[in-house]
C-alpha cells in the first residue's frame, strides 16, 4: 500500500515519474502528483515465466493529479496488464487525464480496466488510448505517417491489446481535445464503455481502429466540430460520429 504520499517536481522536469508500479495487489490511495513525467505509470515490461500477468490487481483511490501526464498504464506492456480500478480521484492541468499506451515495439494485453467517478479540470486531452505511443505528451518523438492511417507494419512485432475498459461518472473540462481512441487496423481496441461522461472541450474524441466503442448517457461538447470522429471504428450511443 501506498498512502498520503505527496510527489512534486517542476512542471516541466523530464523523466520525474511520481510511481511507476508493477507486480500484483497494490493500493494506491490519498496521494498527491505534482510532477512534470507521469504521474502514475503502471509498467509490465517483460514476460514473467508461469504468470499470464506481469502487473495486475490494482486500486487507485481518492488521489489527486496535479501537473504531470496523468494516470498512465505503459508504455511497456508486454508482460501484460490487468484488473486495474482507478475511482474517486480529480486531476488539475495535467497534461494527459487517463491514458493506456504502447506501441509494436514493446506491447501486450491490457485488459478489465475501470475508471470511476472522476473530475478533470483543465486537461489536455481527457481521454487517450493509443497504440501508436508518440507524440502524446511533449517531447515525444514525432508520430509515424502510419498511425495516421490503416496500414502499419506490426508482423512479428510485440502487438498491443487493450480491451474491456469502462469509463463511469467522469466529468471534463479539456484544453485541447476530449481525446483519442488509436487501434491498430489487424488488432482493434475493443469494448471501451463510457456511461455517465461528460467532456467539454475545443475538439472532439478520435477514433480509430477500434470496435465495440459505446456510449451511454454521456456527451461529447465540442466547440468546434463533430464530437466524435472516427476512422475504422464501431460505435454505438451517440449521434452518428463524423467518418473520414
Amino acid at each position: 500500500m501506498i498512502s498520503n504520499v505527496t510527489f512534486l517536481a517542476p512542471a516541466r522536469a523530464a523523466n520525474t515519474d511520481a510511481m511507476d508500479p508493477s507486480g500484483h495487489r497494490y493500493l494506491i490511495t490519498k496521494c498527491k502528483m505534482d510532477v512534470g513525467d507521469d504521474n502514475i505509470a503502471i509498467k509490465a515490461g517483460k514476460k514473467i515465466p508461469g504468470r499470464e500477468f506481469q502487473s495486475e490487481d490494482f486500486l487507485v483511490t481518492d488521489c489527486a493529479f496535479l501537473h504531470g501526464h496523468g494516470m498512465s498504464i505503459g508504455s511497456e506492456t508486454v508482460g501484460g496488464v490487468r484488473n486495474v480500478t482507478v475511482k474517486h480521484c480529480t486531476f488539475e492541468n495535467t497534461e494527459n487525464g487517463i491514458r493506456i499506451k504502447s506501441d509494436v515495439r514493446r506491447g501486450g494485453l491490457v485488459e478489465n480496466i475501470s475508471y470511476s467517478d472522476i473530475t478533470m479540470k483543465n486537461v489536455f486531452p481527457a481521454i487517450t488510448f493509443t497504440c501508436y505511443y508518440m507524440s502524446d505528451s511533449a517531447g515525444d518523438a514525432p508520430r509515424p505517417a502510419a498511425a495516421q492511417t490503416n496500414t502499419a507494419p506490426t508482423t512479428g512485432q510485440s502487438i498491443p491489446i487493450f480491451r474491456d475498459i469502462r469509463v463511469t461518472n467522469l466529468k471534463a473540462t479539456s484544453l485541447k481535445s476530449a481525446g483519442v481512441i488509436q487501434g491498430l487496423p489487424e488488432n482493434c481496441i475493443s469494448n471501451v464503455v463510457f456511461e455517465n461522461v461528460r467532456i467539454s472541450s475545443p475538439k472532439g474524441l478520435t477514433v480509430r481502429n477500434a470496435k465495440g466503442i459505446r456510449f451511454i448517457s454521456s456527451n461529447i461538447l465540442a466547440a468546434d466540430g463533430a464530437p466524435v470522429i472516427s476512422d475504422n471504428a464501431q460505435i454505438e450511443g451517440l449521434e452518428t460520429p463524423t467518418q473520414k
